[in-house]
């Protein structure tokens, strides 16, 4: 699966986390509305999708812009990302 990446998200508004497969040739923004409609999905609707979100590495807390492409970012197999919401 080199088109893909498997990383570990966390929900902090829903204490809620899961690993999820992210496709490396998407901009972020994209990859964003589906983690929180398939949050959402598994959730059964507990997140406000109306809300903005930021993507955050767990590790070094980098704020990954939305207009970046997941494969020019250094998110790999393995890395932990924070779904937070934002006013």
């Amino acid at each position: 699966m080199k088109n893909k990446v498997l990383v570990k998200l966390y929900v902090p508004e829903l204490d809620y986390s899961t690993d999820i497969f992210l496709p490396v040739n998407e901009v972020l923004w994209k990859i964003k509305i589906m983690v929180i409609q398939s949050i959402c999905d598994m959730t059964g609707g507990a997140l406000n999708k109306d809300r903005k979100f930021l993507l955050i590495n767990k590790d070094t807390s980098v704020v990954y812009p939305s207009n970046k492409v997941l494969i020019d970012t250094d998110i790999r197999n393995a890395t932990e990302l924070i779904l937070l919401s934002v006013k």
